[in-house]
């Protein structure tokens, strides 16, 4: 009796499914490898955003390292007793000269201390004033809080470009006017003078802090600052941003006769010693912490300030003017944020409105500036050529000289071609 096969029992979708089970036997599924093309396409994008915006995370990198270092300076003023102003800056600015000296030394720098002969004048009023805009911040943070004493650098910009216009003969346009004049209103939100705000608590200035120790001698105590001492918080900000105004119109007066760490040695060199005389002059006490914390603080400021300026560099180094100043206002979020989490801090309506105008004036500026060199901005530059109608501050000043820098060191290379084009298209929009 023969034996009949049913036909079903030949038909393909049997013989599909039977490789189907062999192919799962050995671990292989359609979705997977469609989930693993997903995966490694999205790893893709990932890293090509993180390659295109390198320059711009290593620039907000920069604004945590500031900010740390103005919560340390902060820290330090509220202890018992508070490390003073000048020895704040000293410790910084002594950190800074060692490590550039050192690094001008190694790479065979010429005139590493006094830098070049025929600025040598404008390098010693380009650290002069330096040291006033740091001095205008950190004593400021005595009795404003982080944000508040942060936003007010941010005036220092909108300043250059007045200063450029009447002393090294630079246009400014109405909307730089307009942004100054607009920024002053911001400035007394957050001064807030007795004469026009009246009297106000510690609860509008949102700074009292009272925070309790074990130790008697580490005991942070913060108190709110009076109308009076606010006032001459924020007088002497705006001091340091004159400060920083005479520090970047002389930079810009230099240009490229000098390194860009001659710039900064000059900056480091006589804050160093302006600092160190007026310990003397006034007779102020070297404070020394006793608490490990307190000299971890200020072993902070000295690295974190180095660090920041490092980052800042090889950030703009990378990233367009524009686009790194932009990522430099991101400075204002992270103090506000550290202000919060160290301090209890939480700004006032005004201090909060004040910010915005600042910034939204600064930023205001730099987007409409942005447009128009997009507008006009030329197929071929000269490497080094002299553009006027720039605004900005040290930053961008800083990127220009670095990349000059780093033109020259690759004068020898075959790529310098490549390199010059990218430079050519960076100074387009800069001036030193």
């Amino acid at each position: 009796m023969s034996s009949v096969v049913p036909d079903y029992a030949l038909l393909p979708s049997d013989t599909h499914n039977d490789a189907d089970d062999s192919s799962n036997d050995l671990g292989f599924d359609e979705n997977d490898a469609e989930h693993t093309g997903k995966f490694a396409a999205f790893l893709a994008q990932l890293s090509n955003l993180f390659h295109r915006n390198v320059g711009l995370l290593l620039i907000v990198t920069a604004q945590v390292f500031l900010a740390l270092v103005n919560v340390a300076v902060k820290k330090l003023n509220t202890i018992d007793p508070p490390v003073p102003t000048f020895e704040l800056i000293f410790i910084r600015m002594a950190t800074t000269y060692v490590f550039s000296i050192a690094y001008m030394k190694y790479t065979a720098v010429e005139s590493p201390f006094l830098g070049p002969k025929g600025v040598r004048f404008l390098l010693m009023f380009r650290g002069f004033s330096g040291f006033f805009g740091v001095f205008g911040i950190y004593f400021s943070l005595k009795f404003l809080s982080l944000s508040d004493a942060t936003v007010l650098t941010f005036l220092s910009p909108l300043c250059t470009a007045v200063a450029g216009a009447l002393f090294l003969g630079e246009t400014v346009g109405r909307k730089e006017i307009f942004a100054g004049l607009f920024s002053l209103i911001g400035v007394i939100f957050i001064a807030r003078p007795t004469s026009l705000f009246g009297h106000h608590g510690p609860s509008l200035d949102g700074t009292a802090l009272s925070m309790n120790s074990t130790n008697a001698s580490s005991r942070i105590t913060s108190p709110s600052a009076t109308p009076t001492q606010r006032l001459i918080a924020v007088g002497v900000s705006l001091l340091g941003v004159l400060g920083s105004t005479g520090a970047y119109t002389s930079i810009r007066a230099i240009g490229k006769r000098a390194h860009a760490l001659h710039s900064m040695v000059a900056f480091s060199g006589y804050s160093v010693i302006v600092s160190a005389i007026g310990l003397a002059v006034t007779h102020t006490p070297v404070v020394i912490p006793t608490s490990p914390i307190w000299l971890l603080l200020l072993l902070e400021i000295g690295v974190f300030g180095f660090c920041a300026q490092i980052f800042l560099t090889l950030g703009l180094q990378r990233e367009t003017a524009s686009r790194g100043t932009l990522a430099i206002y991101t400075l204002i979020v992270f103090t506000s944020l550290l202000d919060r989490i160290f301090f209890h801090s939480a700004p006032s309506l005004l201090s909060v409105l004040g910010t915005l105008i600042i910034v939204g004036s600064a930023l205001w500026v730099i987007v409409t500036k942005k447009n128009q060199n997009q507008k006009s901005l030329p197929i071929k530059g000269v490497v080094g050529e002299d553009h006027p109608e720039d605004e900005g501050g040290e930053e961008e000043i800083l990127l220009k000289t670095v990349e000059e820098a780093i033109g020259r060191a690759s004068a020898s290379n075959s790529n310098h071609d490549v390199f010059e084009v990218v430079v050519q298209k960076e100074t387009g929009s800069l001036e030193d």
